[in-house]
């Protein structure tokens, strides 16, 4: 197995888990920064008023992304099975 070939392989690993994880986090992000606005506005400091919108933005999103990112993870799983006969041998 050479060098490129590893390389390729862990590239495509990589980009295919920060495409799966990117819409889930961006999500989340977008809440916890919203929160944080509105706390700061209101001068609430309650740590826990961040936790429920988050855990339903993340619900939401995985419900709309899912099939998506279920595509995505079986054409990685795909090429990889495909490519990794031509590298092992």
């Amino acid at each position: 197995m050479g060098d490129g070939a590893i390389v390729s392989l862990t590239q495509d690993a990589l980009m295919t888990a920060v495409l799966v994880s990117a819409p889930i986090l961006i999500v989340s992000l977008v809440i916890g920064l919203v929160i944080s606005v509105f706390q700061a506005m209101t001068q609430i400091n309650e740590v826990t008023l961040t936790f429920v919108p988050k855990i339903l933005g993340v619900f939401a999103i995985s419900a709309i992304m899912g099939p998506w990112m279920v595509a995505t993870m079986v054409s990685y799983t795909q090429r990889l099975y495909a490519t990794l006969p031509l590298v092992a041998g």
